[in-house]
């Protein structure tokens, strides 16, 4: 690795992080995603901390990608303003992005939002990171955020998500998991960690994602107006996506569910390969975090 920070034109040199900012990633991580938490602590130090931060700037754009009270349209321009912050050859500046997202936060912003608030302190602690550490997360989290915006300007009309095919379905979880699966492993790679397979990787992501969209059907249509279910399976049952609210169509739906767990299940070896290539250790205790006892064993993938 380098030994010195990485610099980003996005930050002050004026405001460097801080302690607590390095803490504060771990508490936010904990605040959004208690199931991520359990990955991180599994971890050992540094790359538990690069993955906190990697992790928030990932949540940063999917924040703004899950908000159906934005416009897709201006959720993708958002998102493409996010990738122009992370450019380090772009004059975009977080307090630019900040600027643009205010008129849509919430009043009464939930964890999600306030991360998004906070998004200085992320890339104050990012910019904090050597070079190679930045590079590993820069490239994922741009690749998610412009492959959102994509997908949000390409069904912008339906007013939601309305996937058509399978493969347009695997495309999206992609974006949404499979980069974050692509992040820990650019990070493991830096800290020196096994070589891991970049399709065990995807298969991991794409588990877990799937299993997310099973079981969040109704919620995902009534709360974010999207529909994951690919259009070509919902047909094969004489339904469409709006189907997914209809009592009278339960079982048809049920029946186009279990065909994506079952989907799901097919990369479940993939997935248990790459949590055997996580870097772990056994470790009592961090600064600002607690106890912290990993156990010997990779977590499930349910």
């Amino acid at each position: 690795m380098s030994d010195s920070p990485g610099n980003h034109p996005s930050i002050s040199a004026a405001t460097p992080a801080t302690d607590a900012d390095r803490a504060w990633t771990f508490e936010a991580v904990h605040s959004v995603s208690r199931t991520f938490t359990l990955t991180i602590e599994l971890l050992e130090e540094p790359v538990d901390a690069w993955v906190c931060t990697g992790y928030l700037l990932c949540r940063i754009a999917d924040t703004i990608e899950d908000d159906p009270s934005i416009p897709p349209r201006e959720r993708a321009r958002l998102l493409e303003l996010y990738d122009d912050v992370l450019d380090p050859d772009h004059p975009a500046t977080v307090e630019a992005f900040l600027t643009e997202v205010e008129p849509h936060r919430p009043d009464d912003p939930n964890a999600d939002w306030q991360v998004v608030g906070d998004t200085e302190r992320v890339f104050r602690v990012f910019a904090s990171l050597d070079a190679d550490v930045q590079a590993a997360m820069r490239s994922v989290v741009r690749e998610m955020a412009t492959g959102m915006a994509d997908f949000l300007r390409d069904h912008a009309d339906e007013g939601g998500l309305r996937l058509r095919t399978v493969d347009e379905l695997e495309e999206y979880c992609w974006y949404v998991a499979g980069t974050v699966g692509k992040l820990l492993s650019n990070l493991f790679r830096v800290y020196g960690a096994e070589e891991t397979d970049p399709e065990d990787a995807r298969q991991f992501a794409l588990l877990l994602q799937l299993v997310n969209i099973a079981k969040d059907v109704r919620d995902d249509y009534e709360t974010e107006n999207n529909v994951y279910l690919p259009g070509e399976l919902l047909e094969a049952e004489g339904i469409d996506h709006e189907a997914v609210a209809d009592p009278s169509a339960t079982d048809s739906v049920a029946r186009v569910v279990a065909r994506i767990t079952d989907r799901a299940t097919d990369y479940a070896d993939g997935a248990r390969r790459y949590l055997r290539t996580l870097p772990r250790t056994r470790w009592v205790s961090s600064p600002g975090w607690g106890c912290r006892i990993c156990s010997p064993s990779p977590p499930s993938a349910n």
